[in-house]
């Protein structure tokens, strides 16, 4: 069997032996916001032509395309006002002959100063405001990546990546969880035609909770009617995401890359274009303008979900909204700073944050001399 066809053969191997049981069908959900403004400006349409160190979250198989030097990867978003922050840093070492790549990504999504109002009302029912203690709840992701390079020939690439993830999340010192997960994926780039396919949490990624809680809290748990919970797992279906991308030449200086990806999860119906049970699939679609390899513009969109149109209260019409994005890009020397301008909602319910990122490729002393 040719290595292309046996490495899309596991994912659907792994994907068809986990799809029959049951799973949290919103599991580790910060690990579906994206990763890189140049991603998240084009609706997070990324799985076929990801290419850089932000490859580690989109497709690991795209990593081998950084080439020569180490890659340095940060962004930084904050949503609902500053209230939820969202970080991810990365570096990615490509091998001598630049036959394989290695990364090391990190993610933390967190909401910070969040107030414990557990001990605000006295025993002799008086208000103290001084009980007021505040604490965060921060969700982390930490993935080592493999790329491998299957084959390369003057019109045909063809290139392999794996992903190995511990999940940490806490919600101060009353709730922990650690898990662990695998994602696989696999990209060919055939003249200007990209594809590409993710399997995420291939292996079912888990997350084994564990509770503290004093006796004083749990009695004030127990005085409020709050059910105080005990250990439990939380476990993150597979999902498979396929992508196809092609380029085109404007002109000389001038190209355009538009991709379509398909999200398909297997959890159950859910409010996608293709709803059914247990099978789902959620498109997402995006452009990118590149002006000489200097200068980029993107939009992208994504997330279409069935509502009721706004004011039709009495009708119950339902009609299709979606998540748009857009931004830019600016490339100078080995640094490149891209900006993304995007709603975490959709066009009915606009909740809109910027997001920054940069991208650094490390001079490699040795190749400069």
């Amino acid at each position: 069997m040719k290595p292309a066809a046996l490495y899309l053969s596991v994912f659907f191997m792994f994907i068809l032996q986990n799809g029959q049981a049951q799973f949290r069908k919103y599991s580790n959900e910060f690990l579906n916001i994206g990763a890189g403004a140049r991603g998240l400006a084009m609706g997070s349409a990324q799985v076929a032509s990801a290419n850089d160190g932000t490859a580690a979250y989109w497709n690991p198989a795209g990593l081998i395309y950084i080439k020569d030097q180490p890659q340095v990867n940060l962004m930084h978003a904050e949503y609902f006002a500053g209230i939820g922050k969202y970080d991810f840093a990365g570096i990615a070492f490509p091998s001598a002959g630049n036959k394989r790549t290695l990364a090391i990504t990190g993610l933390r999504f967190a909401v910070d100063d969040i107030m414990n109002t557990l001990f605000l009302v006295e025993p002799d029912g008086s208000i103290n405001y001084n009980n007021i203690q505040a604490f965060s709840s921060a969700d982390y992701a930490f993935l080592v990546s493999f790329a491998q390079k299957i084959k390369e020939s003057e019109n045909k690439n063809v290139q392999f990546g794996l992903n190995a993830k511990v999940i940490h999340r806490n919600v101060g010192k009353f709730a922990k969880a650690w898990g662990f997960g695998i994602d696989a994926g696999l990209q060919i780039h055939k003249d200007k035609w990209k594809f590409g396919i993710t399997g995420r949490d291939i292996t079912t990624t888990f997350n084994a909770w564990s509770f503290t809680f004093t006796e004083r809290e749990k009695e004030v748990l127990y005085l409020t009617n709050n059910e105080i919970p005990v250990k439990s797992t939380e476990l993150t279906a597979p999902r498979l995401i396929l992508g196809v991308a092609r380029e085109f030449d404007i002109s000389e200086k001038v190209s355009l890359l538009a991709e379509a990806n398909f999200d398909v999860t297997f959890d159950g119906q859910r409010n996608t274009v293709i709803s059914a049970d247990p099978v789902s699939v959620d498109p997402k679609m995006g452009l990118e303008c590149n002006v000489n390899d200097v200068f980029y513009l993107r939009a992208g969109i994504n997330n279409f979900q069935k509502a009721l149109a706004d004011g039709d209260t009495l009708n119950q019409k339902k009609v299709w909204i979606y998540q748009p994005s857009a931004g830019a890009g600016f490339k100078v020397s080995t640094l490149t700073i891209d900006y993304a301008f995007t709603n975490l909602a959709n066009q009915s319910n606009p909740l809109f944050t910027h997001i920054f990122s940069l991208k650094l490729d490390m001079i490699n002393n040795r190749k400069k001399k």
